[in-house]
């Protein structure tokens, strides 16, 4: 009768850990996934590939709204991402007057009475600085900084809804800068680390350096970046923690920037990063290196107008903010170690990304409280039968 009830208790056991799993599997997975149908078009209502660089539009529909994704390379990299109540809204492009960049007007997004949102990210200065004394301290040895809107850059390369940009400057000797846009129809993702979690509503930037040849013996980069807006630009960086670095290992935050909204918990638009950059293109975790950001500050927009076509064809009166990613601390191999640097970005609407615990996580925590338990309960049972079927001699 033991033996029965230990294989009843066992095939009990197994069926409530199936059922666990399926349950945290179902939880993640939240059901059917959320999908956007995404058309491409590398410059627009052009006949001829425009001088100065591209402008790649990505259209992004949902049931009843639509995203569009503008990348381009005319200056200093930008995207542009436009959030519409409809989705029939569509991009209007001068390309006399975006060409022009002495007035705004030159790229619209109609009717302009269906923006909900719109933001923009200028990737503007390439920064170097000579760390001597292995402090990560930027500020008393920065060398002259690398103007972005002064790359050359190549023409974009698809791939789908992959474009791939890479630039250099005059004064490089070997190597680039190369930024990838990628847009997504659901969640999901990427193959190699950090591995953000990105959905329909989010694209991703990852940039690398390699190949550079640095101009000090021991080289750390920061990268500048402007986020613009018409009314609220991403202004403020939260930093959140995780318990869980299953699909970024060894990092537990994640940091966004998003905007200061006055009396509302509604997220417009985000730019959210992992602070962790790698040094090899095929990175093993001996290959991260922390990365740090600085407070973001209010911007001349006259000066990020300037720098970026793109910002002055879409904006009228911009408002900006930038900030610096800077990467390496203390104590961390310097650039030349490898000479290559990568880091990724999402960029997206609404409210960012959360990690939650995969199905295979959520398992195993099942597994390691759920055991106990059971052979607890295991115990409990042969104690009980044991007891019942001991023989007791009779008391005189």
């Amino acid at each position: 009768m033991a033996a029965t009830m230990k294989q009843s208790y066992g095939v009990s056991y197994l069926v409530f850990l199936f059922s666990v799993f399926t349950f945290c599997q179902s939880l993640v997975s939240g059901g059917e996934t959320f999908k956007r149908s995404l058309s491409v078009q590398l410059n627009p209502n052009s006949s001829s590939p425009p001088p100065g660089g591209d402008l790649l539009h990505v259209r992004a529909v949902g049931d009843n709204d639509t995203l569009h994704f503008l990348f381009c390379s005319q200056g200093a990299p930008t995207l542009l991402l436009v959030h519409t109540n409809t989705s029939s809204s569509t991009v209007k492009l001068n390309w006399t007057q975006f060409l022009d960049r002495n007035h705004s007007g030159g790229l619209k997004v109609e009717p302009e009475s269906s923006i909900l949102y719109s933001t923009a990210i200028v990737f503007s200065r390439l920064l170097e600085y000579d760390d001597i004394n292995d402090t990560a301290d930027p500020t008393p040895d920065l060398l002259r900084p690398y103007e972005l809107q002064d790359f050359s850059w190549s023409r974009l390369n698809l791939s789908g809804p992959t474009a791939l940009l890479c630039g250099a400057a005059a004064n490089f000797t070997s190597g680039s800068l190369c930024l990838q846009f990628s847009a997504f129809e659901t969640e999901g993702r990427g193959p190699s680390w950090p591995r953000l979690l990105h959905t329909a509503n989010s694209s991703q930037l990852e940039v690398w350096l390699d190949g550079v040849s640095p101009r000090a013996a021991r080289s750390r980069f920061l990268l500048e970046l402007q986020a613009v807006g018409g009314v609220n630009p991403p202004s403020r960086v939260e930093v959140h923690q995780s318990i869980d670095d299953e699909f970024t290992p060894s990092i537990f935050k994640v940091s966004q920037w998003v905007p200061s909204v006055n009396g509302s918990s509604d997220v417009l638009g985000f730019v959210q990063w992992k602070p962790v950059a790698y040094r090899r293109s095929d990175p093993a975790l001996e290959d991260a290196t922390p990365c740090r950001h600085s407070d973001p500050r209010p911007q001349s927009s006259e000066l990020v107008s300037a720098a970026s076509g793109l910002i002055r064809a879409f904006y009228t009166e911009p408002e900006s903010f930038g900030l610096n990613v800077s990467f390496g601390i203390a104590g961390e191999p310097f650039y030349n170690s490898t000479k290559f640097l990568s880091w990724t970005v999402l960029v997206g609407s609404g409210s960012p990304s959360v990690d939650s615990f995969s199905p295979l996580v959520l398992s195993l925590m099942a597994i390691g409280l759920g055991t106990p338990t059971i052979l607890l309960l295991l115990g409990g049972v042969c104690i009980c039968s044991r007891k019942r079927t001991a023989a007791y001699q009779p008391i005189n």
